[in-house]
């Protein structure tokens, strides 16, 4: 009976917390959907664009007409709504700075919802445009902010811009407009290279995330209009059945997008990453960006655009050397920075709410600074500032990665064992397993019909005991082991088949001693695997993403798959571990394992069972090339 009653407190607590924290939700947007109503007026313009076309544009700005206001403007292709007489239940990128002062411009890009134009996706950047019928996303932002500076009353001549995720991309895309107006832009969590963010990683497809984007937002729009697309409808709570039943990626059109799909449809006519990947990549013309202040803002956790904000940052970084140029990188998913308190994602805690203190502290001094205060001078913040996963702590550089770091390698030994030990001569040349399509390892143990954030602090220990996952580990650590910047896994690996995938997983493994986090104190934590940063890598590109290649069977290749940036404390006492696999379902879609020339096209019986092996000699050694604090 004590047993049973303390499940049901427990379960009550749990209830109360949720209705808790869904009523101080409810509350803080009913605050301020109110005070929105009570301080700011609403107007809509249709902005003309250069080649003719108007752009649909919403301007929130303060009753109060006594002072001028600084332009805070987000450019999207996700509508501007409510259109007519509704208002937004939150502006600009905090509610800190919708009560610092400020006129919130939202624009529906070209294209979308109620404006005009064609839209294309990730619109390539034209470096040498000849007339007024050249237009991009950065003569779209000089426009906008050339009309809005002469034709808004009470401006004071100042622009900012910000915006998340494809809003990210056209934050940094604004930043080749370089109007004289235009003084601080944010991008975050934005889209640098289709190829390698979101729908693509290291040239392998991944599929819930694009399949579930393209298959609603990508349906074609005739004419402008205020309604947005219904979500596909799977029939099923689980992706993993769903995927698994449409079986090869051809089948997509057939069973479901019926050819309607343009994007789709460009996926597939373009597995490789050729001129029309490399037109909608934003990081070559990251140059010669003049009088504008940048901060990029990202999460580790991200499961979206991870690849996007450490590029921009670091592109920007090397072309602009006197630009302000600035980096935030919290414990944050897709945006959380402006959508939770930042304090856990599943069943990790970050110790503290870390929302509130960026928006506050961070976000509002970036742009208060340049668009209110002495925008000639640097703002008084440092150029990294980035939260230390494990120690959850927030660290500030002067550059990133810091230059103090310094490069070591971890590797990869028979037995499963991992350390900075070079191998020797052993018993076993290499450790292998069998990858069969037909079985593939999940990428989560959710039921999901999508790419879950979670998956990116998920408990790994569902993948280490599959016979077709490899794990490497090292000793329990006698002291911290602080990770600070790229992480290069060197693989050497050989195979039965042509083609393979390979997915490498960094894992912080706790001591069976951990205890439970604040936020669950009823989930054992003792001996967790939490992921602390994962990869796929398709081999056929391991020498040219532009001209792929098969595998020769049972050749020892050598395979290097980029791991995308960390700063991360393993503690004393744990562990760090590696996991191989080379099916990650269907968080990335399956690799025939047969080379085919294009793997949309692919036939059920291309998809073949086949051996893998990861060589750990001193001849052919796999290692993990670190950067270490």
């Amino acid at each position: 009976m004590l047993k049973k009653n303390s499940l049901l407190q427990a379960m009550a607590l749990l209830l109360t917390c949720c209705l808790s924290a869904t009523l101080s939700m409810a509350q803080s947007v009913n605050e301020d959907s109110v005070y929105i109503r009570q301080n700011y007026e609403k107007a809509e313009y249709k902005v003309p664009m250069r080649d003719g076309k108007s752009l649909f544009t919403v301007v929130y700005s303060p009753k109060d007409k006594s002072k001028k206001y600084p332009i805070l403007m987000n450019r999207t292709p996700y509508s501007v709504g409510p259109y007519g007489e509704g208002y937004k239940t939150s502006l600009g990128p905090s509610p800190t700075l919708m009560r610092d002062g400020y006129i919130f411009v939202y624009q529906d890009v070209r294209g979308t919802y109620m404006s005009e134009g064609e839209f294309v996706n990730m619109t390539p950047h034209i470096a040498k445009k000849k007339g007024k019928k050249d237009v991009d996303e950065s003569t779209d932002t000089y426009d906008a902010v050339e009309w809005l500076v002469k034709k808004l009353d009470n401006d004071n001549g100042r622009v900012g811009q910000w915006g998340i995720s494809y809003p990210g991309f056209y934050a940094a895309a604004g930043l080749m407009s370089n109007h004289p107006a235009l003084k601080a832009v944010s991008p975050q969590a934005p889209i640098a290279d289709w190829f390698w963010d979101d729908f693509h990683h290291n040239g392998a497809f991944f599929l819930p995330h694009a399949f579930n984007f393209l298959a609603s937002f990508g349906l074609p729009r005739p004419e402008p209009t205020t309604q947005r697309n219904p979500r596909f409808d799977h029939g099923t709570p689980d992706g993993y059945e769903f995927f698994m039943r449409m079986g090869p990626l051809k089948n997509a059109n057939e069973k479901y997008l019926k050819n309607n799909v343009a994007f789709w449809n460009d996926l597939v006519a373009h597995p490789n990453y050729d001129a029309f990947w490399q037109a909608r990549n934003i990081l070559p013309h990251l140059k010669n960006i003049k009088g504008t202040a940048v901060m990029t803002v990202g999460g580790w956790y991200d499961a979206e655009d991870l690849y996007g904000p450490l590029k921009i940052y670091q592109t920007i970084e090397k072309n602009n050397p006197k630009l302000t140029n600035m980096i935030v990188m919290g414990p944050w998913v897709h945006g959380g920075w402006a959508r939770n308190d930042g304090s856990s994602l599943g069943d990790v805690h970050f110790g503290q709410k870390n929302s509130p203190w960026y928006q506050q502290e961070v976000e509002a001094r970036f742009f208060n600074h340049y668009l209110k205060n002495d925008a000639k001078k640097p703002v008084n913040l440092p150029e990294a500032i980035m939260f230390e996963g494990g120690t959850n702590e927030w660290r500030e550089f002067a550059v990133w990665p810091p230059k103090e770091a310094q490069e070591r390698t971890l590797y990869f030994h028979e037995n499963g064992k991992l350390s900075f030990e070079a191998p020797k001569a052993g018993k076993t040349q290499a450790s292998e397993y069998i990858s069969d399509p037909a079985k593939p390892v999940p990428f989560t143990e959710a039921v999901a019909t999508g790419m879950t954030r979670e998956y990116m602090t998920d408990d790994q220990r569902f993948a280490s005991r599959r016979p077709d996952v490899l794990t490497f580990q090292t000793d329990v650590l006698t002291e911290d082991l602080t990770l600070a910047g790229e992480i290069l896994a060197q693989l050497k690996v050989a195979t039965t088949g042509s083609d393979a995938d390979w997915v490498v997983k960094l894992i912080d493994v706790y001591p069976d001693t951990a205890r439970a986090n604040p936020h669950q104190p009823n989930k054992p934590m003792g001996g967790y695997q939490a992921m602390v940063r994962s990869e796929v890598f398709r081999g056929r590109f391991r020498n040219s993403f532009e001209k792929p290649e098969p595998f020769t069977p049972n050749e020892v290749t050598p395979v290097n798959v980029e791991l995308q940036d960390v700063l991360y404390t393993f503690k004393k006492g744990h562990r760090l571990m590696v996991q191989i696999q080379s099916t990650w379902f269907p968080l990335a879609d399956r690799n025939p394992q047969k080379y085919v020339d294009n793997i949309f096209e692919a036939n059920e019986e291309d998809f073949i069972k086949a051996t893998h092996k990861v060589y750990h000699t001193p001849q052919q050694p796999t290692s993990l090339k670190v950067k270490v604090l």
